[in-house]
């Protein structure tokens, strides 16, 4: 009997929806896979693995003609972990986006809530870490750069994104702090603009979070959306690629910069690596890092892609000169217009970081670290949109 009413509710709301010229649409995408690292805290191991490549997410997006060329927006979504039915963001029940605005056909659209970062959106899919065709095992040391999709998420957010003019669109946000009497702690701005026409795509961001993980505000730790605890991360990224029939290859550059870093977590086993911490060592001081990404991606048929990008990390860090070689390669086959099987595998490899530092041990995104300097991970999985 509640399932029916229930129903009948439904029904109703979206009849209602439709008869006001709006639209309500469920999507998600669904990653899983079994992944073999050959040295996770000192021992190989075999996962079945949530989201190798891309989060696990379902939503809930909607419109609303309110005429004239101005639209009511809205969208709710959750990542979750496949293998275990587990929330991706600790507590949340939207964690991933959550957020309604209002878009004008002429003038732009502003939104309000929990969102993905300007350069994310802009810059982001110029790399392969943001792309189902490298994605979270490719992403840059301890993403550091926020380029990685779906890693990082605003609270409290202000976005603008322009509408498009001649292949050109721009977008600016502004994260509150939300804490009365300490505005500037724990909050983030920024800006980007691309430009796409034809088969080239350009994009540059500039992104600032000031006190990002400490206690509440625009980046937490809670959830588990803060990569860094610092008094201020800076970001610039600039991107482009080109895309020549059935090839598309790209180059990326970022440089971020990291201010009193305290810590980094460690994306796999969701351990927070900070001073006295016995598994990697600690993390404190100015960090500078410089990453030089090149992708390329091929479609031997429609449904048959072969991609594999490399990035190298320059670091500065307390006197030393840490560099990281990063690359991936992958091989998709998709059987249908939402399901695809794909093997990829990561190598990572770093030098120069000082001993006793957690930058001294290799960790591939979503991995826990190595116990040396050296991380191989390779992935086979399936994947399903709808």
């Amino acid at each position: 009997m509640k399932k029916s009413l229930i129903a009948l509710a439904l029904t109703g709301a979206f009849a209602g929806a439709a008869h006001a010229q709006s639209s309500v649409t469920l999507y998600g995408l669904i990653d899983a896979g079994l992944v073999y690292t050959n040295n996770q805290l000192g021992h190989s191991s075999w996962q079945l693995s949530s989201s190798p490549t891309q989060n696990s997410v379902f939503g809930l997006k909607g419109s609303e003609d309110l005429g004239g060329g101005l639209h009511a927006l809205f969208k709710i979504e959750q990542s979750f972990m496949i293998n275990n039915g587990a929330q991706a963001f600790a507590g949340s029940m939207f964690g991933s986006q959550a957020w309604v605005g209002l878009q004008s056909d002429p003038y732009g659209t502003l939104t309000f809530g929990r969102q993905f970062d300007v350069m994310n959106d802009l810059v982001g899919p110029l790399t392969a870490e943001w792309n189902t065709w490298g994605g979270s095992l490719a992403g840059h040391p301890f993403e550091n750069d926020n380029l990685s999709a779906n890693s990082v998420v605003f609270n409290n957010t202000v976005k603008y994104a322009s509408p498009t003019w001649n292949g050109l669109t721009f977008e600016t946000m502004y994260a509150f702090s939300n804490k009365a009497g300490n505005f500037a702690n724990n909050r983030a701005y920024g800006f980007a603009v691309s430009y796409a026409q034809g088969p080239v795509n350009l994009a540059a961001g500039y992104l600032q979070a000031n006190g990002p993980g400490n206690g509440s505000g625009a980046i937490t730790t809670g959830d588990t959306s803060a990569d860094f605890i610092a008094q201020r991360q800076r970001i610039w990224s600039l991107g482009g690629n080109y895309t020549y029939g059935p090839v598309t290859a790209g180059l990326v550059w970022s440089h971020t910069q990291i201010d009193n870093a305290a810590g980094v977590f460690a994306f796999g086993s969701g351990t927070y690596l900070g001073a006295g911490d016995a598994s990697a060592g600690t993390l404190g001081g100015s960090l500078r890092l410089d990453n030089y990404e090149a992708n390329l991606k091929y479609a031997l048929t429609p449904a048959w892609t072969v991609s594999g990008a490399y990035t190298y990390t320059h670091g500065a860090y307390n006197g030393s000169a840490p560099g990281w070689n990063t690359a991936m390669l992958q091989t998709a086959y998709a059987i249908s217009k939402r399901t695809d099987f794909y093997v990829e595998g990561v190598y990572q490899n770093v030098h120069g970081a000082p001993q006793g530092s957690v930058l001294s041990h290799a960790m591939i995104n979503t991995l826990s670290p190595s116990s040396t300097q050296t991380q191989v991970a390779v992935a086979a999985g399936m994947r399903h949109a709808f």
